[in-house]
């Protein structure tokens, strides 16, 4: 199997559109925090898993039917959030934690002990 056949059969194809939501990242001493914007997701529909050093973030968005109304017009339909990252060794997986609110996601990933950044001189005295 060629490379181009190989990437075609890791492929993935999906009916819906798939969004790739933004998100910022901020470090401190004791962790970093992802901030992700999911508007529209609820609790229910997220999905996140870390392997290894691999974050993934998943949630599925339904169009919103508002009972007693016709929809004219959306700008915003049916999707599927994705979204995923590769982590640093400094990141104690155990201890993450994850908390929805407003439609933005906050993951706060705690760093493992003695992953201080450290400084380290140059030169040595010659």
């Amino acid at each position: 199997m060629n490379p181009t056949q190989a990437l075609q059969k890791m492929e993935t194809q999906s009916a819906k559109r798939v969004f790739s939501p933004p998100t910022d990242i901020y470090e401190t001493d004791e962790a970093i925090v992802l901030r992700t914007d999911l508007p529209g997701v609820e609790e229910a529909a997220l999905d996140i898993t870390l392997e290894a050093n691999r974050l993934e973030i998943y949630a599925a968005l339904e169009p919103r039917e508002v009972q007693g109304y016709n929809l004219s017009h959306y700008e915003y339909g049916g999707g599927d959030y994705e979204r995923s990252f590769v982590l640093p060794d400094k990141v104690d997986g155990e201890k993450v934690d994850a908390a929805l609110s407003n439609g933005v996601l906050e993951l706060t990933l705690p760093k493992k002990e003695g992953a201080a950044a450290r400084r380290i001189p140059v030169g040595g005295g010659k």
